[in-house]
């Protein structure tokens, strides 16, 4: 950074250092204080930018990245958009494999950031020829001069976090935080983060979000996987049909699973009660604070940290059409205000 200009040198040097947030309505009926990591702050609107950046720099540290080579990455779309951004920065190539699931809006987000899209079926097994594990795998081994990140099983994907997000949050509470809640996808942020916490006081609570339909808070409890867990469902970067080595499982402490449903309203509540624009795993996360709130978890000294991982344009197809939440009989079994809230004058 150019000190005396006060001017950053690219987008990179933004990476880190989000704003810790706190929560004043959607939690105001809950014992304790709660805040929003808010990782949309990042360049990239998401946390991913964190993992993007520590995980190519480590490679070109190793010489394993070499100048005009070219990043393949599996990805539900945030953690491609970073990676796309940090390539743009660095001069790399770019090639991502993205689930069908990912949003409109994220998949046309990473073209327009130059990146090259494999769309690939989601709901198919991990080692199907045509997932977008197996379609990255493919790809790696066929192109020469090309990386692959696989953020999935890369212990670089903890050391991130452990390395930035962890020691944010402990310094913003002066540690003073009691629990953290964050969603568990490739698992690599909230594994960072709670080995620091864990580090620096063993009693903080580490709390994940899992979907139904998900292997990982089976697996959690049991150490086994349960293929009969396995069902679609609909929030991106939650959950997984496998078991990500990226997931420390032994620095959590418990997982919540949260539906469809409750968590895009949640999503859509954040935005109506605290003014923040965040995702759809924003809205899965406050969606487990709420149902850990029923269980009496917390308390009047809790002080609770709950990630918020991306921006809510990320979602503007999906929870934030009212269109998108009509199809999938959300609005079946709650309020319809929240599809009532446009009036077109003629």
């Amino acid at each position: 950074m150019d000190e005396k200009l006060q001017v950053f040198d690219n987008v990179l040097q933004l990476v880190g250092n989000t704003p810790l947030i706190k929560l004043n309505k959607i939690t105001k009926d809950f014992d304790g204080d709660f805040y929003a990591k808010v990782e949309a702050f990042n360049p990239g609107h998401s946390s991913k930018d964190r993992i993007a950046l520590h995980i190519i720099e480590e490679a070109e540290r190793a010489g394993v990245l070499k100048p005009g080579d070219t990043i393949i990455e599996t990805t539900s779309g945030n953690t491609g958009f970073s990676i796309a951004m940090v390539s743009i920065i660095k001069g790399y190539e770019c090639i991502l494999a993205v689930s069908s699931k990912s949003s409109p809006d994220k998949i046309d987000a990473l073209k327009a950031m130059g990146a090259k899209v494999y769309v690939c079926p989601a709901h198919v097994s991990a080692d199907d020829p045509r997932s977008y594990y197996s379609v990255a795998k493919r790809l790696h081994e066929e192109m020469k001069g090309s990386v692959y990140i696989n953020q999935y099983f890369n212990s670089s994907n903890i050391d991130a976090h452990f390395a930035t997000t962890g020691p944010e949050i402990w310094n913003q509470t002066k540690g003073e935080i009691t629990h953290l809640i964050a969603c568990s996808g490739t698992g690599g942020t909230i594994s960072g983060t709670a080995r620091y916490l864990k580090s620096q006081n063993k009693d903080i609570q580490i709390i994940g979000i899992d979907a139904y339909g998900s292997v990982i808070q089976k697996y959690h409890e049991t150490r086994e996987f349960d293929a009969s867990e396995i069902y679609p469902y609909r929030i991106e970067g939650l959950g997984k049909n496998l078991i990500p080595s990226a997931t420390d499982f032994d620095y959590i402490d418990r997982f919540v699973k949260v539906t469809d449903e409750e968590s895009a309203h949640s999503a859509r509540e954040i935005a109506t009660t605290e003014g923040l624009f965040v995702g759809y795993t924003s809205g899965a996360a406050v969606q487990g604070v709420k149902q850990l709130a029923a269980e009496g978890v917390f308390n009047k000294d809790s002080k609770v940290v709950v990630i918020f991982p991306d921006h809510g344009s990320r979602y503007m197809s999906k929870v934030f059409s009212d269109k998108w939440m009509s199809e999938q009989g959300f609005f079946d079994s709650q309020t319809k205000e929240e599809a009532q809230a446009i009036e077109y004058v003629k």
